[in-house]
């Protein structure tokens, strides 16, 4: 570790560049699903030491210099490692699309690094020996996180602090501080090597005890963890019995070209199977839920659809699918506004009775930024609809169900976004359906589903997440799994959602105590700096 601490210190330009960009890569390791969190211990020093080592630039290079870089090197072997599956999406039309996929990875990831450089950047304007570095490292890091988690629409996936929920023990810890907390912790703890290496005149013992206290922050955690379990009751509600339906539709990839009768068949089907000879079908069932793009085409080019759907329902019972939806348009002469990415609920009379439609569009997937320029390279939204989709409201995701608890409806990524989901005081419990099958074959659909439970233990209510092609799956409140089905199966999966818990402290105080550990931690870096300028010979 000497070595390798020296390595980083002494190197300079591409070398360095290329060391921190493979340490970025293989602290992507960390992220949903394979938690490999030692690499974060083994990575992360690297950052400080390159640090260490970096010389400072003068004018707009003090900012844009050797520190920017090595952040942003970091940042893009991490980034290209965690999004890689995003390539996934490039096969689903092939041809000269796949040609696009490995400049666009680099591209987004490179743009995220960003984040990562300014961080490194403006850490490095007051660098201090000792402990006081990696504090101010990792808060400066955490609030590039939080930058991205938000700015332009915000892309939060595989957030730092992912890498410390990799078990149902250690998420809980997110009901107190949340995802963001864990990003400001992980960090912090996974530096502590860099106190270690390279060796000094302090006992080893002295040297060691950074080190040693992360691992207690960590078990802390744990018994936290395990405490929180054990000792809270999760009871499953007695006014509502939910099917969920997984039923594979590809067709969302060839949006013009559905056969609707032969989709509908299939959904009829799955939702009325007897799964043993005990079972009722529909008979005990009081809602019935399709997921995202289960129905890729609008209602109206096939009405017999909500005919189907009131003859398929027992009295009493609603559906909830995801459906595209256009808008009203009040004046027949103004041109055809973009559709919606909805949710609709059918009673049993074949009516729509509520409603939701997606807020947060995903960029590049379902809305173009700058589409007047992306469109003269011939570049599209992934998701069909050459129009693009139009965001809904964000204050309606509370879907009112007649004579039923109210769910807070997030469609696909939208339940990624810590503390940003919408009415979760009036909710009753998170309904998320999501069309994962873009990613098929790639931890996506993992990391995704992943995120949603991380969602469930910050807000304290369980999660029914219904996915087209996997994963389906209901949480209880503390975010273990209580019913899921296998991946890629055509199949439906009984259950009841349970009742959420009393206010978490993370519900309650949402990111301050996050954003108060940020700014003193930036605070501590900036107090060490000066005090070590007055310590320099005049």
């Amino acid at each position: 570790m000497t070595r390798l601490a020296e390595t980083a210190m002494l190197s300079h330009g591409w070398r360095r560049f290329l060391l921190l960009l493979v340490a970025g890569a293989l602290a992507g390791l960390s992220v949903p699903p394979f938690f490999v969190l030692p690499a974060l211990f083994v990575t992360m020093p690297i950052w400080v030491w390159a640090l260490d080592g970096a010389e400072r630039g003068r004018g707009w290079r003090r900012l844009f210099g050797p520190a920017f870089n090595i952040g942003f090197a970091f940042g893009l072997g991490y980034f290209t490692f965690a999004f890689h599956w995003l390539g996934a999406a490039f096969f689903v039309d092939g041809g000269w699309v796949l040609a696009a996929m490995p400049p666009a990875i680099l591209a987004l990831s490179a743009l995220i690094a960003l984040f990562w450089g300014l961080a490194s950047a403006l850490a490095h304007l007051t660098w201090s020996h000792g402990w006081t570095r990696i504090a101010t490292l990792s808060a400066y890091l955490a609030a590039a996180e939080f930058a991205r988690g938000h700015l332009f629409t915000g892309f939060p996936f595989d957030l730092l602090g992912y890498a410390l929920t990799g078990t149902d023990e250690m998420m809980q810890l997110t009901s107190v501080i949340g995802v963001y907390g864990l990003t400001f912790l992980a960090p912090l703890l996974a530096m502590t090597p860099a106190l270690i290496w390279p060796a000094d005149e302090r006992p080893l013992s002295r040297r060691l005890a950074p080190l040693f206290l992360a691992l207690a922050v960590i078990a802390a955690q744990l018994g936290y963890g395990w405490n929180r379990l054990a000792g809270t009751i999760s009871t499953e509600r007695a006014d509502m019995a939910l099917r969920l339906v997984q039923p594979l539709v590809y067709e969302h990839a060839d949006f013009g070209n559905v056969d609707p009768v032969a989709l509908i068949d299939r959904l009829v089907m799955l939702s009325d199977m007897r799964m043993d000879p005990s079972d009722q079908g529909l008979a005990d069932i009081t809602h019935l839920i399709w997921p995202e793009s289960s129905l890729p085409f609008f209602l109206e080019t096939y009405p017999e659809a909500l005919a189907r759907i009131a003859r398929l329902l027992p009295e009493g019972a609603t559906l909830l699918a995801g459906v595209p939806r256009r808008p009203y348009e009040l004046d027949a002469n103004a041109p055809p506004a973009a559709p919606y990415n909805s949710v609709l609920a059918i009673d049993s009379e074949g009516e729509v009775v509520a409603s939701y439609d997606k807020a947060h569009l995903v960029p590049f997937g379902e809305y173009l930024p700058f589409a007047a320029f992306f469109s003269r390279l011939g570049i599209t939204q992934f998701v069909p609809g050459a129009e693009g989709w139009s965001a809904g409201d964000p204050r309606r995701r509370l879907m009112s169900l007649p004579g039923a608890p109210a769910p807070l409806v997030l469609v696909c990524y939208e339940i990624i976004f810590p503390g940003d989901l919408g009415d979760v005081a009036q909710a009753q419990f998170l309904l998320n359906v999501t069309n994962d099958a873009w990613f098929d074959g790639s931890i996506g659909p993992a990391q995704h589903a992943h995120h949603a439970r991380v969602r469930a233990v910050e807000e304290g209510m369980s999660l029914v997440r219904a996915a087209n092609t996997g994963l389906t799956f209901a949480t209880d409140p503390l975010g273990r799994i209580t019913a899921q089905l296998v991946p890629g199966q055509m199949a439906a999966l009984d259950l009841r959602p349970h009742h959420k818990l009393d206010s978490t402290i993370f519900a309650k105080v949402r990111h301050w105590p996050f954003l108060i550990a940020v700014v003193a931690g930036m605070l501590i870096g900036f107090v060490a700096s000066r005090r070590g300028r007055r310590r320099l010979p005049a």
